[in-house]
């Protein structure tokens, strides 16, 4: 059944086969806040009840796709300061906000293609890596800012060695903060293939409908082996672990001055990096 929602800063709409997915706050880069998180979750439950979905395209409005975390103050993350308040740590509000719905969306079970156009920072990354396909506008560019801009090692679940599958290439890439090319993503194998930008709704439409050709039940089979092969080679146990990481590097006073320092400055991470 066709069907809009609007779900506040995600947009849900399904015609036929296919669902599209739109992150819709493009005055804050469609950043990921709280709220963001938990409405692209919602729109997948949709997705993933409605046995007339066989495939969800993941695209944004405004002038790219997502610039990562917002940096706002704690009304942003309520989850970060329930669990500052409840263990004096952020260890469990990060879990709950960027460990399991990135694992949910990685084990999201129908195929799922990221459209991406223009930027593409930090966790804004990982919702165009996880995906099954990512096809991108010739404008578009990549970056994980945060070891050279925020003093973190990456993000909550630093996929880049399971999405590089390279380790040189994964440790330049979060090491030096460089930024990548549509075209180099693409030779990296981040990216299926690279269009022009008044192409690419319609090469991801097409990559969907070719897709969705295919019966409902053959699509989440494979999906699931997919899904298997990797986490069979330790991927969900690594996501799990660089949470952890990451709530310990919060409280190493090199990384917190560094982190001091890009607030007085008045500068974004990737204005560091």
């Amino acid at each position: 059944m066709d069907q809009q929602q609007d779900l506040g800063k995600i947009l849900y709409e399904a015609t036929g086969s296919i669902a599209r997915i739109t992150l819709n706050w493009p005055e804050k880069a469609n950043g990921q806040s709280s709220e963001t998180v938990h409405q692209l979750d919602a729109a997948l439950d949709i997705a993933q009840h409605d046995y007339d979905i066989k495939v969800v395209i993941l695209r944004a409005n405004g002038k790219g796709f997502c610039a990562g975390h917002v940096l706002a103050g704690p009304e942003t993350y309520p989850e970060f300061v329930a669990s500052q308040d409840g263990i004096g740590s952020n260890w469990i509000g990060s879990r709950d906000l960027f460990l399991w719905p990135t694992l949910r969306f990685f084990e999201f079970p129908k195929p799922m293609i990221a459209q991406v156009h223009g930027y593409c920072i930090g966790g804004g990354t990982y919702w165009a890596y996880l995906t099954d396909i990512t096809i991108a506008s010739d404008d578009a560019y990549f970056q994980m800012p945060l070891v050279q801009g925020l003093g973190f090692p990456g993000g909550e679940t630093m996929v880049e060695p399971w999405t590089f599958m390279n380790r040189k290439r994964a440790a330049e890439y979060l090491y030096t903060a460089r930024t990548l090319t549509a075209d180099e993503a693409c030779e990296y194998g981040l990216v299926n293939k690279v269009v022009p930008r008044d192409q690419l709704e319609a090469e991801v439409e097409a990559m969907a409908a070719h897709i969705a050709r295919a019966p409902l039940s053959t699509l989440m089979g494979t999906k699931a082996l997919l899904i298997r092969a990797w986490e069979q080679m330790g991927m969900r146990q690594h996501l799990q672990m660089s949470a952890d990481v990451m709530s310990i590097m919060e409280k190493t006073s090199d990384a917190h001055a560094a982190r001091m320092a890009l607030l007085q400055s008045g500068k974004k991470p990737r204005d560091i990096a």
